[in-house]
């Protein structure tokens, strides 16, 4: 008898996990059996161990404990069929498959849960075909001519449409439509839909009993939900405790189930959306070939109440997530300055575009306890969340190193180390270090495999500075030694630190505005730092000429004033 949990509510509400091993451990850390990503559970919270008697669970000293049935562990609990547990706010319920309840347990759906708790797909891919009707159904034939009676007809679609009328929600049209068909269907003892997933799995996502003395689980035969999504026929068994077709399907074996419905659900664009089937345990009530035409149109009608749902509940998640990525974005500002340093003699211009909402690319100004400021320009690779997530430990761990070591190389090192440890393998960052000491006048650069700076005189002249001392980016290779070059800026200099989403920006044609149209831009304007800034971004803007930015843009320059 194979064991299982079902996660009641929490991250993976519905989710079932089969237990199949020894031992399993749950908790926060990634490397737990059943991972909980909630703050408040513990890195291993609690241990699932199986005996000789079945399984047990254990806590594992939590910080916030761990409840079987609401009261918290002391010792390890052996697991009965039905048993809740609770880590901090999120429960699983304990089951055994093929476990026959008492009379005393209760079935049916569950008020707090998705509607599918207790639904198991029955592998019987073995089985002959025998049907006793079938209906083709498409969204593309046009009327649909039925031999059903006009007021079951219509009894059926003024149920179905008075029970979703105003409804949106997934959630909330599933079951309305299953208690449409109870109300139509009298004879009907259980009910379910099941809907394709994003991968294209069949998945139960509601489930209806009409008693609480029927079985907890409603056994559901893949056979007939195969066949029905693969040749959109809706289908008929007048007896499928005998029907030779079903001779091989535990389901039916089992609950010795008289008549069968199963209907296709197919949308506008005449694609399977799933499966809506209904059962009879009475062979005095058999469903009949009008019954399987009604139940036809009302899955039509449902199938264009769920596709609408669906669409409602994806545009949902699309606000959500367009919420959360302008809260990510206000986040990801607050790491960047606010406002250029206030220093004698210098004059300072940032620019910064994500290419999303949240974007990789990174600068900041970071006082150093000797009286210099450190100017970083960085390019976490890629772009998006995940680079933005990236960006914000590069602004934390290159704050700390810069203003506790005063060797920059020692500080570049130990910030190489601890990116090289924490980050993916295919994930690396580009970063420029430059250290400014007005007092001198003197710049120290430290270049981690990103873009050399450009210096441009006041005759306008351009150099690229320091190529020969570029090392690797950070997070490729620990202990890795970085060179450092030095240079003084006279009057008028300016020092322009720039990412590769300006140069590398692209027009309509897939060409490249390019270093040379970017020097350019900065030899051919005027003596301030501003003015030059400004007609880089300006001129990489109209050689794009409205094409999508694909990278995001940042750059800082310095100008050294009389």
């Amino acid at each position: 008898m194979s064991s299982y949990l079902v996660a009641l509510n929490g991250p993976d509400s519905g989710k079932k996990i089969f237990l199949v091993g020894e031992e399993f451990t749950l908790g926060r850390h990634p490397d737990c059996d059943i991972v909980v990503e909630v703050g408040a559970v513990s890195r291993y919270h609690a241990k699932i161990i199986k005996g000789n008697d079945g399984y047990q669970v254990e806590d594992l000293g939590s910080r916030n404990g761990t409840y079987v049935n609401d009261e918290q562990l002391s010792k390890p609990h052996r697991l009965t069929h039905g048993d809740t547990i609770r880590v901090c706010d999120v429960s699983f319920e304990y089951k055994q498959e093929g476990y026959k309840p008492t009379p005393k347990d209760t079935v049916g759906i569950r008020a707090d849960g998705p509607g599918a708790f207790g639904a198991v797909m029955i592998d019987d891919d073995g089985a002959t075909s025998t049907i006793m009707s079938k209906f083709e159904v498409s969204s593309q034939t046009g009327a649909i001519h039925l031999t059903a009676s006009p007021e079951a007809k219509l009894n059926a679609l003024l149920e179905i449409t008075r029970g979703l009328t105003g409804t949106l929600s997934l959630d909330e049209v599933l079951p309305k439509v299953l208690d449409g068909l109870f109300r139509i269907f009298l004879q009907a003892d259980r009910g379910f839909i099941i809907l394709r997933d994003e991968s294209g799995n069949m998945v139960p996502r509601w489930t209806k009993a009409r008693r609480e003395a029927d079985e907890e689980e409603i056994r559901i035969s893949r056979t007939i939900v195969k066949h029905v999504m693969q040749t959109r026929e809706a289908i008929l068994s007048a007896d499928a405790a005998a029907d030779s077709r079903f001779e091989m399907s535990q389901s039916i074996t089992d609950f010795k189930i008289r008549s069968i419905m199963c209907a296709p659900l197919v949308n506008a664009d005449d694609e399977v959306l799933g499966v809506i089937q209904i059962d009879t345990l009475d062979q005095r009530k058999r469903f009949q070939k009008e019954d399987l035409e009604v139940a036809v149109s009302v899955g039509m009608q449902a199938a264009a109440a769920i596709e609408r749902a669906q669409l409602h509940d994806a545009a949902i998640r699309q606000i959500a997530f367009q919420r959360d990525l302008h809260a990510a974005n206000q986040v990801q500002i607050g790491f960047l300055p606010s406002e250029e340093p206030k220093l004698d003699r210098y004059q300072f211009y940032h620019y910064y575009l994500a290419a999303n909402s949240v974007g990789g690319d990174y600068y900041d100004y970071i006082p150093l306890p000797d009286g210099g400021t450190a100017i970083l320009v960085g390019d976490v690779v890629g772009h998006g969340i995940a680079a933005s997530l990236m960006m914000a430990k590069l602004s934390a761990e290159a704050r700390y190193c810069l203003a506790s070591m005063a060797d920059p190389q020692k500080a570049a090192y130990h910030l190489n180390n601890n990116f090289t440890a924490a980050t993916p393998a295919d994930k690396f960052v580009t970063l420029a270090i430059a250290i400014l000491h007005p007092e001198k006048n003197l710049v120290t650069l430290i270049n981690a495999g990103h873009n050399p700076p450009i210096l441009r005189k006041p005759d306008g002249k351009c150099t690229m500075l320091a190529e020969e001392e570029i090392g690797l980016p950070l997070g490729i290779m620990e202990d890795m030694e970085y060179d450092i070059a030095q240079f003084t800026l006279e009057p008028g200099d300016m020092l322009f630190i720039y990412t590769d989403g300006i140069n590398e920006a692209m027009n309509s044609q897939g060409d490249q505005f390019g270093m040379e149209r970017m020097l350019g831009c900065i030899s051919e304007n005027c003596d301030d730092v501003e003015i030059c800034s400004r007609a880089i971004i300006d001129g990489c803007r109209e050689f794009m000429a409205g094409s999508p930015q694909y990278d995001d843009m940042c750059m800082v320059a310095i100008q050294r004033h009389d």
